[in-house]
């Protein structure tokens, strides 16, 4: 047993924390684009999987029963096992005729025991680790969390494309360059030739289209998509959506609609609109498909097509989903692509689309993780140590169990410097809130609104390579850093880390440099810095979740983190609406004074975090 408990961190932490992100993200990012593959309305998907992230809102609510019954690590390995059914349940119901209903379903069990999960790997870490390693690792777990979090965006989606197309037609792929040296601008929808080939294949008209970054008049642009849409509908290659077709919702009309119109009307900062916007657009092109010869009678073959590679400011408008029968295998399919009105440099972007047994490769797709999880289940079964400190508090027949219940909730709020915990869980990153909600959108708007002009493409480089690279650096070392001297040593200077680097939008929104490589630097900054700082939350957390029921308490405050970003997130967009982008990014450093005032009020151990040399 003893041996046991001084395995290396390294054999579990890594492992246990890329387990606990996968099922968060399958729920989160995986189920939607599997549902939009499959065909489901945006609607249904918008409001079904949204619903899914409820387990995490309220996990905090049934966190004692983690605490209650049972070890962390019984919870653990069991979560783990329910995850691997929930995976093969979706797997099993995909290619059913009701797959919609029975996978969300399936959805639901995996959400609720990935949360349960999250509670008791959370609560394990804290019983598994000494302080000191508990502050080493802190950046690890983290690292380990956000690679969980691009297998999913990433490696998971190429997996299910990679059976798409084994299992249909060979896949259509073309390219689109977009230059201020090219001429061709579209004047309109213009029927390409298409010729036949022998075999059951799709015919393309161009595998290369070439577009000047030309801008087209607004009037132009909205003809051709009207065009695009009413062609492919009339042919049956896209049906309309019902939820379109009912108009806003009550909700829109009664409250959201006038209450945002009174709001402007009254508080509402008027700015320059976008000349450029008002009369003119990206350019844009067609691509038109069809099939060589006729499916056969019943058969439909759907034809996927998506942004693969390049830069995301070339975008498919309209045509991602097309539908082939008997009926209309003759007739032009079109996509329409359109360019960014920012566009103004050399680019290009690779589309492919794929037409196989989707239901099928997404199936297979379930059942390789319903399998990861199998291992993940066995291997943490016999690798995860048995801390003496991880039981049970109830280990009788269950008497008190409600008395025990909210006792957990009670002990929480009786503790010790309870006020100014508060105050930091949900203040600390007051600024940040507000800021991570604007920071894109400011990036994104156009320069005579007080943005930065920059395109899609721009952006997504900027936040999903350059910023997710800083943020994560910068999370190891916060972690490496206070395992050496200790969480009260460290507090000030990373709560410095965590809300002066915003001072880089401050700069950004009032000499709006145009510079690619000065505007990502900035980024970098604040991410680093995001990341170096939010090693003292976490590990605030975890020393006053100290104690009988640190699982639950620990829960409790990951509750309060969530509220402390959700409440000023929801108003940063109005807030920005009516003072601008300077005066906003502005208002964001003054937001970061209560983070500085409430952590001299913080009573922390001195020895907390520090990691002593024998570990």
């Amino acid at each position: 047993m003893e041996k046991t408990n001084k395995q290396s961190p390294w054999s579990w932490v890594p492992s246990l924390y890329y387990a606990q992100g996968i099922p968060y993200v399958i729920v989160m990012t995986v189920s939607v684009i599997m549902y939009k593959r499959l065909g489901v309305s945006n609607a249904d998907i918008a409001l079904y999987t949204s619903w899914l992230y409820l387990p995490w809102v309220i996990k905090p609510f049934w966190s004692p029963i983690v605490d209650l019954f049972k070890t962390k690590r019984w919870w653990i390995v069991s979560m783990q096992l329910i995850v691997g059914a929930g995976l093969a349940g979706v797997a099993l119901t995909l290619p059913l005729p009701n797959f919609f209903q029975y996978s969300l379903a399936f959805l639901w069990l995996l959400a609720f025991s990935s949360a349960t999960h999250d509670i008791a790997a959370d609560g394990f870490y804290m019983l598994g680790l000494s302080q000191g390693q508990q502050s080493y690792f802190v950046g690890i777990r983290s690292t380990f969390y956000r690679l969980a979090m691009i297998t999913g965006q990433g490696l998971l989606i190429i997996l299910a494309g990679f059976f798409e197309v084994f299992t249909g037609q060979e896949p259509v792929r073309f390219t689109v360059e977009a230059s201020p040296q090219h001429t061709e601008v579209l004047k309109g929808p213009e029927i390409p030739e298409i010729t036949e080939n022998d075999e059951l294949t799709f015919v393309i008209s161009h595998e290369q289209l070439q577009l000047a970054t030309e801008l087209i008049s607004k009037k132009e642009a909205d003809s051709i998509k009207k065009w695009v849409a009413a062609a492919n509908m009339a042919n049956g290659f896209v049906l309309p959506d019902p939820e379109l077709e009912k108009g806003p919702s009550w909700w829109a009309r009664s409250i959201s609609q006038p209450m945002g119109t009174w709001l402007r009307d009254r508080l509402g900062r008027t700015e320059e609109a976008d000349p450029i916007l008002e009369q003119y657009r990206g350019n844009m092109g067609l691509i038109g498909i069809r099939l060589s010869e006729d499916p056969g009678e019943g058969r439909e073959i759907i034809l996927n097509t998506d942004f693969r590679r390049g830069d995301a400011s070339i975008k498919l408008e309209h045509g991602e989903r097309l539908e082939f029968t008997s009926d209309n295998w003759d007739k032009t399919a079109w996509m329409l692509i359109q360019l960014d009105h920012r566009l103004d440099r050399a680019a290009s972007a690779y589309f492919e689309g794929r037409s196989g047994n989707i239901p099928f490769a997404w199936s297979i797709t379930f059942a390789i993780l319903a399998g990861l999880f199998l291992c993940f289940f066995l291997y943490h079964k016999f690798f995860l140590p048995r801390p003496a400190s991880d039981k049970a508090i109830i280990q009788d027949d269950g008497q008190g169990v409600f008395y025990e219940f909210f006792q957990t909730f009670g002990s929480f709020f009786r503790k010790k410097n309870i006020g100014p915990a508060l105050g930091f869980l949900l203040l600390f990153r007051l600024g940040e809130a507000q800021l991570v909600k604007m920071a894109s959108p400011f990036l994104l708007d156009a320069r005579q609104i007080g943005g930065l002009g920059l395109t899609t493409g721009d952006v997504g480089l900027i936040y999903g390579t350059i910023g997710i690279l800083a943020l994560t650096l910068g999370g190891i070392l916060g972690g490496i850093m206070a395992s050496r001297k200790g969480l009260k040593f460290w507090i000030l200077p990373m709560t410095f880390a965590i809300n002066l680097p915003n001072l880089m939008y401050v700069y950004l929104s009032f000499a709006q440099p145009e510079s690619f490589w000065l505007i990502s630097g900035s980024v970098a900054i604040e991410q680093f810095g995001y990341g170096f700082g939010f090693t003292a939350y976490m590990l605030y957390m975890i020393y006053f979740s100290e104690g009988k029921h640190k699982t639950a308490h620990f829960a409790i405050c990951t509750g309060l983190m969530a509220l402390g970003m959700m409440l000023p997130g929801m108003i940063s967009g109005w807030i920005q609406e009516i003072i601008g982008y300077q005066n906003f990014f502005v208002w964001i450093m003054l937001c970061t004074i209560p983070g500085f005032l409430v952590i001299r009020f913080l009573k922390i151990d001195k020895s907390f975090g520090i990691k002593e040399k024998k570990e």
